[in-house]
């Protein structure tokens, strides 16, 4: 529940903490989320991991069984790759002024704040459709659809190694808490989300939302997209590893085919995207495959919301035959919950580093038509210039239909 005052031009909401209500989860058990107190790591680095398989062994064979391992596997991910991401905390007040939301932040004991300009669009009837992006736009934005722009290195910072605890988030809940950069972002977007639906007067319509982000952004965007439902489309562009290349295709694709890509033993040496707790899991190329998770499986947390994501072959270190198979494996959770054209992906190029060819125009066009403006749109898109297809012994798992 909130109250809304108007004072001098200023418009502000109290809002109550609740776990983490709408942003995932919502109204499945709190034993899905509950990972047994001894899990048995196999090392699996060429087979990725079942989807519809839960810890148990037991098999999804419903949408209801989906939400369940669905919260399963996002624990997983914060408990051995990406951190916890903390609820709304107990002390929040969004307020709308000069075209800005403006976030405050406490726990009780420490108090934060940050700001996220909206430019609105030209044309359009509010409430507005939006997109959330990370730093700068590098995507053509229709011209109907507001723009929120997040300054992530203020909430987490990303330089190096030694930016590890360093940004707004760390003031809040410490410099210890588990939560790596791309986890710190999502956590502001859900907290910039929490703002606007408060808020009323910033004439955003919260069931329009988009995210998006390029490179290490890209990262953080599709992150966000997995960790909190209220969000219609995600859109990673040139994401990479720890994006849209699983870690087991890309060091296949370092160590089996001799093509010098970034992989996960590489990446937890170079920034602080990700949870200390990964570390182990990235000692070496080897030791990857313990992992209980994948990455087509937190594109499939997006599932069956819209997601569109970009690779550029014209960048090796970036994976585009890991990207390739990855996103494909996580079409396949899509297909089970038959919603096969929600998620697209274009691998394009050469080009450069995070521009937008005019070929794929069209592409996100289709995806901002059906999930921010509610056009009818064809967003079968699943292509690539590559010269390579999908290595099935991948997925051995089969696909079933989740009624």
């Amino acid at each position: 529940m909130f109250t809304s005052t108007f004072l001098t031009c200023v418009f502000a909401a109290l809002v109550t903490s609740q776990s983490h209500g709408r942003e995932f989860g919502y109204g499945v058990a709190d034993e899905c989320a509950t990972l047994p107190p001894n899990i048995s790591f196999v090392n699996q680095t060429y087979i990725l991991p079942n989807p519809f398989e839960f810890l148990n062994d037991s098999e999804v064979t419903s949408q209801a069984d989906w939400q369940c391992r669905s919260a399963q596997i996002r624990a997983l991910f914060q408990e051995y790759e990406l951190g916890e991401k903390p609820p709304a905390p107990s002390e929040f007040t969004p307020t709308f002024a000069n075209n800005a939301l403006t976030i405050t932040a406490g726990t009780g004991q420490n108090t934060i704040n940050f700001s996220v300009p909206i430019t609105y669009p030209t044309n359009g009837t509010a409430p507005y459709p939006a997109i959330i992006v990370y730093d700068a736009a590098s995507i053509p934005i229709p011209s109907n659809v507001a723009v929120l722009t997040l300054d992530i290195d203020n909430i987490a910072q990303q330089n190096d190694q030694s930016s590890r605890g360093v940004g707004l988030f760390y003031d809040l809940y410490g410099t210890n808490a588990t939560a790596g950069a791309l986890m710190a972002w999502a956590w502001a977007v859900s907290r910039v989300i929490d703002g606007l639906e408060a808020l009323p007067a910033a004439k955003i319509n919260t069931e329009k939302l988009a995210v998006t982000g390029c490179s290490r952004n890209g990262k953080g965007a599709l992150v966000a997209g997995a960790f909190d439902e209220r969000i219609a489309l995600t859109i990673p562009q040139e994401s990479g590893s720890g994006g849209d290349a699983c870690w087991r295709t890309s060091r296949a694709m370092l160590v089996n085919r001799n093509l010098a890509t970034q992989t996960a033993n590489e990446i937890v040496q170079e920034n602080v995207w990700f949870s200390t707790a990964f570390d182990p899991f990235a000692a070496t190329n080897y030791t990857v495959g313990l992992l209980p998770v994948d990455h087509h499986e937190l594109a499939g947390l997006v599932a069956p919301r819209g997601l569109y994501s970009t690779s550029n072959v014209g960048f090796l270190w970036l994976g585009d035959w890991s990207n390739y198979e990855c996103m494909t494996a996580a079409n396949k959770i899509y297909q089970a919950l038959g919603a096969p054209d929600h998620q697209g992906f274009s691998q394009d190029g050469p080009h450069d580093h995070c521009s937008f060819p005019n070929d794929q125009v069209s592409e996100i066009n289709a995806f901002f038509d059906r999930f921010l403006l509610d056009e009818q749109a064809n967003t079968t898109v699943f292509r690539t210039v590559g010269s390579w297809s999908f290595n099935a012994t991948w997925t051995p798992w089969q696909v079933p239909t989740l009624n």
